[in-house]
């Protein structure tokens, strides 16, 4: 749980990124927050570093990157950063799931889809799993168990179940179940960058991929995920 001055600098860093892409200065936050001196700035953000709310990024000015918002904050519907669209999904998974009193649905389970090294494609459908209507919405659905944690400071554990909406496009910034070269499928954050398309992780220890777009069909969209506590 995050203090009250963490939420405060974390929430103006986002604000001020959102509305302009450049962080606040040290000055600048020290004012905004009522701080004597930087240094109090200084210690706040090396706690959210390593807490897993910002990333230093290198060789920029100002080089703050928000990677998740507090919990039960509500992003304005105009906020369209990558933060924001998570933290959309986790109100609403946690939302579904409070007010959620309907008849389970069934849906196929595919089996395992790395968020680490890419696996051998999944063709064959093994198993159905029950989930809330309110997970999936409309569209074809179907759920994948995780293996690896390269995606997990977008919250996607090892072993937990995601839930897929089948697409074949993606917009910048979705995570998607991505087949490469037809025989290798991955959980991943979709970016194009000019003639390219990147795979990207959410975990420092793993490189994104960057591939020709032929090489890289999108097979769905993560709309939700199930986990179960041992």
């Amino acid at each position: 749980m995050l203090t009250q001055k963490q939420k405060e600098l974390l929430l103006l860093i986002h604000e001020r990124m959102n509305a302009g892409d450049v962080a606040p200065s040290f000055e600048e936050m020290k004012e905004s927050l009522g701080l004597k001196s930087k240094s109090g700035i200084h210690r706040l953000i090396n706690a959210l570093v390593e807490r897993g709310y910002l990333e230093r990024l290198p060789h920029r000015a100002r080089a703050l990157q928000v990677r998740k918002l507090p919990d039960g904050y509500k992003p304005d519907a105009s906020d369209t950063s990558d933060a924001a669209r998570s933290q959309r999904h986790v109100n609403a998974t946690y939302a579904d799931a409070g007010r959620y009193t309907a008849a389970n649905e069934s849906i196929p389970l595919y089996g395992k889809i790395a968020a680490g090294t890419p696996i051998e494609a999944i063709r064959n459908e093994v198993n159905t799993i029950e989930v809330p209507p309110a997970m999936i919405g409309k569209g074809e659905h179907y759920a994948l168990e995780v293996e690896g944690d390269s995606m997990i400071k977008a919250g996607i554990h090892d072993g937990d179940t995601v839930i897929i909406r089948k697409a074949e496009t993606a917009h910048n910034g979705d995570i998607v179940v991505a087949l490469v070269d037809g025989e290798e499928v991955t959980l991943k954050r979709y970016r194009r960058a000019g003639n390219k398309v990147i795979l990207e992780p959410e975990n420092d220890e793993y490189e994104p991929r960057v591939l020709d777009p032929e090489r890289v069909q999108v097979q769905g969209h993560l709309v939700s995920l199930m986990r179960t506590y041992h």
